[in-house]
């Protein structure tokens, strides 16, 4: 028999399905078990009593993640999760799993990312996988609709794009050579025969950071373009984050709820978005309104460590009356998780006190870490182009400002609501002797560049590009504090397995 998928059920209330899946979580009595089964596409509850006594002492005997087929009629039911449930009539054990390792109580994030493998089965991840999926396919659509072209350029590289600091050396039959850091070199190059091109893969950066932002290996979509100026990136980095918004509000508002995402902050990215030079910026973060900011948003925290510290109260009174074993599963799940949002709320607030004065003495030349970042993009309800940078802070490729050579002709594009960097690009330098003397400068060898400058020897033309992180612009879509969660199988310093 053809199975149905949840997604679908609501199209067949009244109807015998077939469903295939897994047991997210049951509940039973002495003559009714409700069955928690997830498949691909969501969560269902289904219904099975003691009247069908095969089924039901099948359901009794079920361990969670135990794989099970099922047929039943669908009907409507508001309370259940997707509106509908299914009464069962057969029900067939696939696979009996036994001791899942991940329990309903609360794990470590060590523990989670041990088993990550596992970890993914959640309907927290599933969410998080299904926004991510229709991020990449609404940026590759936004440019294969825009007439650019897909390049796939080099995993491994002969040399630096951003900088040697960050790179992973891969022995290659007895020569040095490098995972890329990104595909922006070659795709130079695609650009100079096709004009308007894109490249989307994976790229590594061996930074010994920690931070919530970082990964050693992440994915990017990056664009290049012929006779660009800076207004045409920005054109494009506007159209593009727009065209992924607007899909993920359009197909996951469900799965958005499920993650406790405030929709509305993302319903208040319009055109055009705000932007500053990198000097504006710094004013801004010496500026009263910024002091006055860091302020609200101290009092903020401790207003809301407040209200946790009322709901704990609440809570543990609660359990402490309840009586039915259900009741109390539920409301000890939701002290756990109370328990975990107060103590990452009080780090949060001591980084935030210890951090957010020091931007206030940020000097100018420096490039802008983290805590700048953040303090500036929680200052707009869109996001922030920054441009103009230091040049002594910036890629060897970026175009050098002539009107101010001490910038170059770049952007990053800061997401709102203190996610900072999603995009990063600039014009490139296309002048052979002035890319000639940034490299002479940065002490670089020219010798695995060669090809490079050949893109200024025969044909130059002004153009440029950006890139995007998928990483970072999930972490922001869907309102994650740590990018760990938002790839399958995230690489992190320390952490490569599984």
């Amino acid at each position: 028999m053809t199975s149905t998928r949840i997604v679908e059920l609501k199209q067949q209330c009244g109807n015998s399905v077939t469903l295939r899946g897994w047991l997210h979580g049951k509940r039973t009595s002495g003559k009714i078990a409700f069955l928690i089964v997830r498949d691909g596409t969501g969560i269902c509850q289904c219904i099975v009593e003691a009247s069908h006594p095969e089924p039901f002492a099948i359901a009794e005997s079920l361990t969670q993640e135990s794989s099970i087929e099922l047929t039943g009629t669908v009907r409507e039911d508001a309370r259940s999760p997707g509106g509908v449930e299914i009464d069962i009539s057969a029900l067939t054990l696939v696979h009996r799993a036994e001791d899942y390792p991940i329990s309903r109580k609360s794990h470590g994030v060590d523990f989670l990312m041990n088993h990550r493998h596992l970890w993914l089965r959640a309907p927290r991840q599933t969410a998080i996988l299904r926004i991510r999926h229709t991020l990449i396919k609404a940026a590759r659509g936004y440019f294969d609709d825009a007439g650019f072209t897909l390049i796939d350029t080099p995993i491994l590289s002969p040399g630096a794009a951003e900088g040697a600091g960050t790179l992973f050396p891969v022995d290659y039959f007895g020569e040095e050579v490098y995972l890329a850091q990104t595909g922006q070199l070659y795709l130079e190059s695609a650009c100079m025969a096709l004009e308007k091109v894109y490249c989307f893969g994976p790229t590594f950066r061996a930074e010994k950071s920690k931070t919530r932002r970082h990964l050693t290996e992440f994915w990017m979509i990056e664009p290049e373009i012929a006779y660009a100026d800076l207004d045409t990136l920005k054109h494009h980095a506007e159209g593009l984050t727009l065209r992924m918004i607007g899909d993920t509000l359009t197909h996951h508002r469900d799965d958005l709820a499920t993650l406790g995402r405030d929709v509305s902050a993302l319903e208040k990215v319009t055109v055009p978005f705000a932007s500053l030079t990198y000097s504006e910026a710094v004013d801004l973060l010496h500026s009263a309104q910024t002091r006055d900011w860091i302020e609200q948003d101290l009092a903020a925290l401790e207003t809301r460590r407040a209200e946790i510290d009322a709901a704990l109260a609440v809570t543990g009174e609660e359990l402490a009356a309840a009586t039915k074993a259900w009741k109390k599963e539920k409301l000890e799940q939701t002290l756990r998780e109370l328990k975990e949002t107060r103590d990452e709320l009080a780090i949060d607030l001591e980084h935030r006190r210890t951090h957010q004065q020091d931007v206030l003495s940020f000097s100018w030349g420096k490039d802008f870490g983290g805590d700048e970042e953040t303090i500036l993009s929680r200052q707009f309800d869109t996001p922030l182009f920054v441009t103009g940078y230091p040049r002594e802070v910036k890629a060897f490729y970026m175009k050098r400002d002539d009107t101010d050579p001490r910038l170059v002709v770049n952007m990053d594009m800061l997401a709102p609501e203190g996610y900072g960097e999603v995009i990063g690009g600039s014009i490139r330098e296309e002048r052979l002797e002035v890319l000639q003397e940034r490299m002479n400068e940065e002490k670089m060898d020219s010798a695995p560049y060669e090809w490079y400058l050949d893109l200024r020897r025969y044909g130059s033309i002004p153009h440029g590009g950006f890139g995007l992180g998928i990483e970072r612009t999930v972490a922001w879509i869907c309102g994650l504090k740590h990018v760990r969660e938002t790839i399958p199988f995230p690489r992190l310093l320390g952490r490569m397995y599984p």
